[in-house]
């Protein structure tokens, strides 16, 4: 265990600015925290996107960082903290921009992850490690940094205090107790990807076999605007296009009244994780047991193992843990019967 100035200590400072997914992730080390040590004052240094949805949580003090910034993000983070000394700093992100961040940061302690996963150098800007852990979920990976604080609960609590707006955007779109199939289509790693004929495909099967209400949900981007446009055209049956009309807030409510969501690997799938809404990831491209939803992990169609075989020649225990397979093609791999067959289950296993 690292020890402390005070214990428990006066204030712990996160630094995770992105991507939206991976804040998703901090949020039950937020909470564990709280719980453990109900005194100690939280701050996190998170992404101003990211902040959008995130500062929803209270009991926490939030810096946002301008990403774009570049050098000028961490100088000016450093003029914003004159004055002030955290007990501890979380350098939970590997990315030198983020160590740039910690390094505007005055803490007593900056704990980050140990030598061997502690990639692009962070380590050079951090004075103690957690302890070293392997081939596990992103999740489990950031519980190891209250573990090193020497608070060994768990909690996994993802609870964020929705605006009535939000609630209200929602209950719009899903008036009542029809089952609603929500589709995020896209990740902005675009080999991520699945074909927007595929999705078609299996939004007709859950309206023509289950009756499902269907909405399609994203992000502002062309790519997205694009992709659904193509989904709702290639769909024979009546959908509700919602890409790039809502907010985040807006967005985590309208997955909180959905019975399932289908997504490949991006942020609306940890986003419904929060919620309890279960997610049916589509994963070639990355490994679900490192990056996948982290109770959904029955309903992901995982296709990394094939890929691995096919497009890296080796079993996928022979790939390193946050080895990528964004290749052209990748996700072809994953058939729509497939996606198909897990919402027919799922839907079967739910009262």
């Amino acid at each position: 265990m690292i020890p402390f100035v005070t214990d428990p200590p006066r204030s712990v400072c996160i630094l995770r600015l992105s991507a939206i997914g991976d804040t998703c992730h901090v949020v039950p080390i937020v909470r564990t925290l709280q719980h453990a040590w109900p005194a100690t004052q939280l701050t996190w240094i998170i992404g101003k996107s990211e902040a959008r949805l995130m500062s929803l949580i209270e009991g926490v003090e939030f810096i946002t960082v301008d990403k774009r910034a570049r050098l000028g993000g961490p100088a000016a983070l450093r003029r914003r903290l004159r004055g002030r000394c955290f007990d501890v700093l979380l350098h939970m992100q590997l990315s030198l921009r983020a160590s740039l961040a910690a390094w505007a940061v005055p803490a007593r302690v900056k704990v980050g992850f140990d030598r061997a996963r502690a990639g692009e150098l962070q380590w050079l800007f951090t004075n103690a490690q957690v302890a070293p852990r392997v081939r596990e979920h992103v999740l489990d990976g950031f519980f190891g940094f209250p573990a090193a604080l020497g608070v060994r609960e768990r909690l996994l609590r993802w609870d964020v205090p929705l605006p009535q707006d939000a609630r209200a955007y929602a209950q719009r779109l899903i008036p009542e107790a029809q089952p609603t199939l929500v589709i995020s289509p896209c990740s902005r790693h675009t080999l991520r990807n699945w074909r927007p004929e595929r999705y078609a495909a299996v939004a007709e099967h859950a309206v023509r076999r289950h009756g499902m209400r269907v909405i399609l949900a994203g992000g502002p981007s062309e790519l997205e605007r694009r992709t659904g446009a193509e989904i709702a055209a290639a769909c024979p049956v009546p959908l509700t296009n919602q890409i790039g009309a809502d907010t985040l807030p807006e967005l985590l409510a309208l997955l909180a009244r959905a019975t399932v969501l289908i997504s490949p690997d991006a942020g609306p799938a940890h986003m419904a994780t929060m919620v309890g809404t279960p997610v049916i990831g589509l994963y070639a491209a990355t490994n679900p047991m490192r990056s996948g939803p982290y109770l959904s992990g029955r309903w992901c169609v995982n296709a990394y193992a094939e890929a691995a075989r096919i497009f890296r020649g080796c079993e996928p225990e022979e790939l390193p843990w946050i080895h990528k397979i964004e290749e052209h093609g990748v996700m072809d791999l994953i058939r729509v019967d497939e996606v198909n067959a897990k919402l027919d289950e799922l839907l079967g296993s739910r009262p």
